[in-house]
């Protein structure tokens, strides 16, 4: 256990900041599943929608660094290819 009040307040701070960077790796996760869910189904249009709102939620997620740049890169990089590869 800490010893010191910063010690103690920063064990706070950590238990807070881990629960919102679970959120956020969740609503990444989720994302992802929708679009490679429109990708399965073979409907291309749907797919591209669900891709558009996608890739800003795994910019803002690396963004915050809770990824790094180059795993959202490739995440985006390989749904595009995906769902290009449907047509």
């Amino acid at each position: 256990m800490a010893n010191t009040a910063q010690a103690r307040k920063r064990a706070r701070q950590s238990v807070a900041r881990n629960k919102h960077n679970a959120s956020l790796r969740s609503m990444l996760r989720t994302s992802i599943k929708r679009v490679r869910q429109a990708i399965a189904i073979g409907d291309q249009s749907a797919a591209n929608e669900v891709f558009r709102k996608a890739s800003s939620v795994i910019d803002r997620v690396a963004d915050k660094n809770i990824i790094h740049k180059n795993k959202a890169a490739r995440h985006k990089s390989r749904l595009a290819a995906a769902i290009k590869a449907l047509a």
